[in-house]
């Protein structure tokens, strides 16, 4: 890795459902943790959820990892909650900031995050949601907020203000809450994140092979460019 990304004072979390990607990033001394959620994991072929969530958890015991609930109903959320809190003492539990009728899950969040449960709350979007769920957080255990910023950006919304002002939040809130920048787009983000005051940013893998190029020399990389438009024109037989 170049430089400049041992210099990054941000965690990275790797995002993904990939179980031979998720165990080898989990011993990358550059990877702080890892996030997941069930959409990765059906797009992954993940056929049982509960064995995989055992299955991962038997090889990644040290750095924490999210697992989200499936439930939609609020009392099937705290037992499944419980069920995940029961698997590893590094598991983060993602709730998602609202069920899909709109409910809001802040006082099941407060609830869990009393009694010791590590809370990843998702699928968050506003300032009103961070303060929401950082009230809710506030003297429980240590939690995460992930502020979906790059979906914030797919709305042509810049979300560097929303996630500054988001740090400050949490950061008033408690010291045991960090802000996740999640969603991530390009490698850029994470020198937005960083600049913004996030304590984590989930990069996908293909993100995550992008991060050599971290401060890379424009000029060199103008010439790799070129070379490479000559390389494939040879590679293909191209005249004209």
């Amino acid at each position: 890795m170049s430089a400049d990304v041992s210099k990054l004072r941000i965690k990275i979390f790797a995002d993904g459902a990939d179980r031979s990607s998720l165990l080898k990033l989990a011993n990358d001394s550059l990877i702080s943790g890892l996030t997941t959620n069930p959409s990765l994991m059906r797009k992954a072929g993940v056929a049982d959820y509960r064995a995989f969530c055992r299955d991962i958890l038997q090889h990644i015991q040290e750095k924490p990892i999210s697992f989200e609930v499936l439930a939609d109903d609020f009392e099937e959320m705290r037992r499944q909650a419980l069920t995940l809190l029961g698997m590893g003492e590094n598991v983060y539990v993602k709730i998602p900031i609202t069920n899909c009728e709109r409910q809001s899950s802040v006082p099941l969040i407060h609830e869990l995050a009393h009694k010791g449960v590590k809370i990843n709350v998702t699928a968050m979007l506003t300032l009103g949601q961070v303060v929401q769920a950082c009230d809710a957080l506030k003297g429980g255990a240590s939690s995460i907020i992930s502020v979906f910023a790059g979906r914030i950006a797919d709305t042509g919304t810049d979300p560097v203000p929303i996630m500054r002002a988001a740090s400050e939040i949490c950061k008033a809130a408690d010291s045991k809450i960090e802000l996740l920048w999640a969603s991530s787009r390009e490698l850029y983000n994470v020198v937005e994140a960083e600049q913004a005051g996030c304590d984590i940013i989930t990069m996908t893998t293909d993100l995550l092979k992008k991060l050599p190029q971290l401060g890379k020399n424009l000029e060199q990389l103008s010439l790799e460019t070129v070379q490479m438009f000559k390389r494939d024109a040879d590679a293909a037989g191209y005249t004209l």
